[in-house]
């Protein structure tokens, strides 16, 4: 078996995936290297969508007659703030004398996402595995390396993150500008956090216009 690269979603979870490897890892600018693998790391989402102002200049200023935004060939961007990590990933995947790249990244929709954005940004041609665990007990970790699984055993789950990606985005980004547009105050509205919010205050409603009802309590007589 060649020389693999593994990409953890955290710094902290690729420490312990690099302890369970059990290989004297040296440490290296965003990412550890021993004889036989190579343990990296994302930040969280270091690729995301781009804004409306990308697919045209108009959008920089927000309009309700330009609602709705529906862009036709999807475009990504690099967080500012993380560029300097997805380059290393970039590098690496990129390397001659790696074999594989195991998407090391939580078991989800969401891991799923954060390292195939990664991947297709670098224009990586690696053969993907995947290591699928729900326990970071040490034990758990080295029979998820003993079962890789083929990366392509995933690409439903990681299409249905990208429409759950695709949805957001279009959610947020018409229904906040029309919304703010309309009232002419910034009014922030996602597909979770407006209708959570909805839920929250129906809550503290029933909380504040609380009124007593009489109840009554059911008691059996124990039998012999």
């Amino acid at each position: 078996m060649g020389k693999s690269v593994y990409i953890a979603e955290k710094p902290s979870v690729a420490q312990e995936f690099a302890k369970a490897l059990h290989v004297n890892f040296k440490r290296k600018d965003g990412y550890l290297e021993g004889d036989d693998a190579v343990v990296t790391w994302c930040v969280g989402h270091l690729v995301t969508m781009s804004y409306p102002e990308v697919y045209d200049e108009r959008y920089k200023k927000w309009e309700f007659a330009d609602l709705p935004i529906l862009p036709k060939a999807w475009e990504l961007r690099i967080a500012k703030d993380k560029k300097e990590q997805f380059d290393v990933l970039k590098e690496l995947l990129n390397r001659k004398d790696l074999e594989y790249v195991v998407n090391a990244c939580d078991a989800g929709r969401e891991g799923e996402l954060i390292f195939k954005r990664v991947y297709d940004l670098s224009k990586s041609s690696l053969p993907v595995k995947r290591l699928w665990i729900s326990s970071m007990e040490e034990q758990a970790i080295c029979d998820g390396f003993s079962n890789l699984k083929n990366g392509k055993e995933y690409e439903r789950l990681c299409e249905a993150a990208v429409c759950r990606a695709k949805a957001d985005w279009l959610v947020g980004m018409n229904a906040t500008r029309a919304f703010t547009t309309t009232y002419y105050k910034r009014m922030v509205v996602g597909r979770v956090q407006t209708p959570t919010l909805a839920m929250l205050v129906e809550r503290q409603k029933k909380v504040e216009n609380f009124e007593k009802e009489a109840y009554y309590q059911v008691e059996l007589p124990v039998l012999d």
